[in-house]
């Protein structure tokens, strides 16, 4: 019986790359015509890895790759896995936390930089025949302003050193800094502050860099509005859902928040009709800031050579379940697929 890989989605013209790393362990692509989960659990019982971009890899997903040893995501979330179900089957699950980082943070600092000179409005203007570089008010200097980033990984790292360079101050906040005990210590280029209320308050301009979790959702409401300044610009590049996008709308609309840009939406694309469209100091871009010819085969090159490691019996640079690869499940199958039963 042939090695198989599950690709249950992807979003580049071929799969060469991948195809050529896993042939090297013996492997062949297995590619589902949808990514819905009636037609990966058909094709399930075949795989022994999965590579997932989007599609939900579920519970019942899971529970039908009885062949399947791990589950690898194109990306760095995590929150289209149920991971929780695949540390019980024993099933290694990878990711690829470092890939994107300078895109991303250069997303964001583009974003920044958009709002804070007017860049958006003034070529809709010009485009439409005006003239005025003052249609839109004062525009501040921004070195000496705040960015404060929420969630301190790779690209907010990233984004703190581009940010410094600027001469802006920066602060971060995340369950990390505090549970370290650098709350008022310099780590990198920002400075840790103790909650998200002190570092809202004390920003400019503010940028998430969260993974979607049940700590994460809807992380940024009423109550985190009211707390920023009412000339504060909010930044999304992480995930949709960690903001409640009708407080947004609230935010927005009332003067509470001077603009927002986002990158990524709970819903994507969004309908024709959302309100969100319709916002003026609102910037909306598609869900594109992972994006660049580099970015992409890098990540294809990191994920499918995650799989590969693990078919040939190695341990994966990327592992989000360590303790599972340390564990006899994920090489006891028979194991396993009594866990299934």
């Amino acid at each position: 019986m042939s090695t198989k890989v599950l690709v249950t989605d992807y979003a580049w013209p071929s799969l060469d790359i991948e195809r050529g790393i896993l042939a090297t362990v013996g492997a062949e692509l297995l590619v589902s015509p949808s990514p819905v989960e009636s037609a990966l659990v058909e094709l399930a019982p075949q795989a022994d890895a999965i590579l997932t971009c989007w599609a939900p890899v579920t519970e019942a997903v899971l529970n039908a790759a009885t062949r399947c040893q791990t589950v690898a995501r194109y990306g760095v979330g995590l929150d289209n896995i149920d991971v929780n179900r695949a540390d019980q089957l024993g099933l290694v699950v990878t990711n690829v936390p470092d890939y994107c980082v300078d895109e991303v943070s250069d997303h964001a600092l583009a974003l920044l930089l958009s709002h804070s000179r007017h860049i958006v409005p003034f070529a809709q203007q010009t485009r439409s025949g005006a003239w005025d570089n003052t249609a839109f008010g004062p525009m501040r200097r921004l070195r000496g302003q705040t960015l404060g980033l929420v969630g301190y990984g790779h690209i907010a790292r990233a984004l703190a050193d581009k940010a410094t360079a600027l001469g802006m101050r920066v602060l971060a906040y995340s369950r990390g800094l505090t549970t370290a005990g650098t709350v008022g210590t310099k780590v990198g280029s920002a400075t840790a502050v103790g909650s998200l209320d002190e570092l809202l308050a004390a920003s400019d301009v503010v940028s998430l860099h969260v993974p979607l979790t049940e700590h994460t959702h809807a992380l940024i409401g009423e109550h985190e509005f009211a707390m920023m300044k009412d000339t504060a610009y909010l930044i999304n590049t992480s995930r949709g859902p960690v903001i409640d996008t009708d407080a947004l709308s609230r935010a927005l609309r009332s003067g509470t928040l001077a603009g927002a840009a986002l990158d990524v939406l709970s819903i994507e694309p969004p309908a024709p009709d959302d309100p969100l469209r319709m916002i003026q100091n609102l910037v909306l871009t598609p869900h594109a800031a992972f994006d660049s010819l580099e970015s992409v085969a890098e990540l294809r090159r990191k994920a499918a050579s995650n799989v590969a490691d693990v078919l040939r019996g190695a341990r994966p640079h990327y592992i989000v379940n360590p303790s599972v690869y340390e564990s006899i499940a994920h090489t006891d199958r028979a194991r396993s697929i009594e866990v299934r039963a």
